[in-house]
């Protein structure tokens, strides 16, 4: 299987993820912003967290126009998966990727402690490796970690099963206390807490490996 991580000005969780996903196996680019195609043979994009671009304009709204960009929503256009997280998914937003957008934490204060979620489907090649129902804790790291849509947009994500994390005591203001959505072929995962922050023992917890293992497993040619 092989990754490539996007790596924008600002970026400061890719090597984080990187680790995190070599652990568990896979082969792992990292790809400067500026460059106009991924590499050959990618069968995954992961966007780290971070700031990229120093979050001016808006939180990942840079990123989104950068040339790389380009490559990630046609990797995606063909059915590729793409993960984004923290920044990566609020990237994914500005790119229409997903729905939504991330905005200012409701307490207006930068939020860094970790967070209890509920994984709410467990179809996803992200979600599989967990039990739906089940609670897993990842960090969190950010100021404008506020999911918001429409309710139209809220109403669909629900009825099809898109939700793919949940706040169980929700630190940002998200509505519905939503902490990661999928795409309509679910091929997609945005995400604001960090899983590759729970991935080694010495984190002092592993429930972060499960997504990583469960992705190369999901994806590993046969």
């Amino acid at each position: 299987m092989r990754v490539a991580v996007i790596v924008f000005p600002g970026s400061n969780c890719d090597r984080d993820l990187r680790i995190a996903l070599e652990a568990a196996g896979a082969g792992v680019s990292m790809v400067w912003h500026k460059d106009i195609d991924l590499p050959a043979g990618i069968d995954l994009v992961a966007i780290p967290g971070g700031f990229s671009f120093g979050d001016y304009l808006r939180c990942g709204a840079i990123a989104a126009n950068s040339p790389i960009s380009r490559a990630v929503v046609a990797h995606a256009g063909r059915g590729g998966y793409v993960l984004g997280i923290c920044n990566g998914f609020q990237v994914l937003t500005e790119t229409g990727l997903l729905p939504g957008v991330l905005l200012r934490n409701a307490a207006l204060k930068y939020v860094c402690k970790p967070a209890r979620l509920r994984v709410e489907t467990a179809d996803s090649v992200f979600t599989r490796g967990y039990d739906a129902g089940a609670e897993v804790t990842f960090p969190i790291a950010h100021h404008d970690g506020n999911y918001f849509a429409d309710e139209a947009t809220l109403d669909r994500l629900d009825a099809e099963d898109r939700v793919a994390f949940r706040y169980c005591d929700n630190p940002n203001g998200s509505a519905r206390d939503i902490a990661g959505i999928l795409s309509e072929n679910r091929r997609v995962l945005g995400l604001m807490p960090h899983p590759e922050r729970m991935a080694d023992p010495i984190h002092g917890n592993t429930e972060g490996r499960v997504m990583f293992q469960t992705l190369v497993a999901a994806l590993q040619p046969a």
